[in-house]
């Protein structure tokens, strides 16, 4: 698998977008940054389509779900980083976003409040003890918290190692702002947890409990919670992140429609 990521990530280096989300400051550390309000919602657009067209196909969305014109949308959307793959014709071919907290969010704010296993008495305490612990974490060594989401990779062009890349391309975004813990949902279909242990996440733990896989029947499937450190993803990954970090500083930023000129200073 490795050798495939590394010839997936070198092919990425002219294939890599981000999307900036609305009303953020981009980092100077983006070298090649786009301030095009239209080809950002045109992105945005074909990513939610991709989406919907992914979900809808694997069973984990039904038709009513998405909207009139197939796209699938969330609230995240608007507020989050975009990593895209685009395929040799331009068209968006994988995505996922990353969704950045302040210091000060609070399990309430967070889009996993909603899991189904938070309404579980005893397994809910557990769930919300260990985010809140990751929080004050994240908080005591100043560094971000943050969700990742909305997993998608088309399969039909053979690159079924493309959400890998943006896996990983994810450890380095959080690594660009400095560092953070998160955490992501992951379904237990296609192998998709099993294969981000092996890029870092971990279950999460609380007093030498684990908190378990569950069934989420707005996607009709089974999950698992992954906590992630971008500090400290799985060694054997580590120079790949090193790698897609150095492509991300010269990949195209598509900053968002709400940007101003002034926050886009570094």
């Amino acid at each position: 698998m490795r050798r495939l990521l590394e010839r997936n990530i070198e092919d990425a280096r002219h294939r890599l977008v981000l999307l900036a989300p609305s009303e953020t400051t981009v980092p100077g550390f983006f070298a090649n940054l786009d301030c095009d309000a239209s080809r950002h919602r045109a992105l945005v657009r074909e990513m939610q389509l991709l989406r919907g067209n992914i979900y809808l196909r694997d069973g984990a969305v039904e038709r009513r779900r998405l909207s009139a014109d197939g796209t699938h949308r969330t609230p995240e959307d608007e507020k989050s980083w975009h990593l895209l793959m685009l395929n040799k014709e331009g068209r968006v071919n994988a995505c996922v976003w990353y969704l950045r907290h302040d210091s000060s969010v609070t399990v309430d704010q967070l889009r996993m409040r909603d899991c189904p296993l938070g309404r579980e008495q005893e397994t809910g305490d557990r769930l919300w003890n260990s985010v809140e612990a990751d929080i004050a974490c994240a908080r005591r060594d100043g560094i971000d918290y943050a969700e990742v989401g909305g997993w998608a990779a088309a399969k039909d062009d053979g690159c079924t190692s493309e959400g890998l890349v943006l896996a990983l391309a994810g450890y380095s975004l959080a690594q660009i702002y400095g560092g953070a813990l998160g955490i992501t949902t992951a379904t237990v279909r296609h192998c998709s947890s099993t294969i981000l242990r092996r890029l870092g996440g971990s279950s999460l733990e609380v007093d030498g409990v684990t908190i378990p896989t569950y069934y989420d029947p707005a996607y009709r499937c089974s999950m698992e919670l992954l906590r992630f450190d971008s500090r400290r993803p799985n060694t054997k990954y580590a120079g790949l992140i090193d790698l897609l970090r150095h492509q991300l500083a010269t990949a195209v930023v598509i900053a968002g429609p709400a940007e101003s000129d002034s926050a886009l200073a570094a």
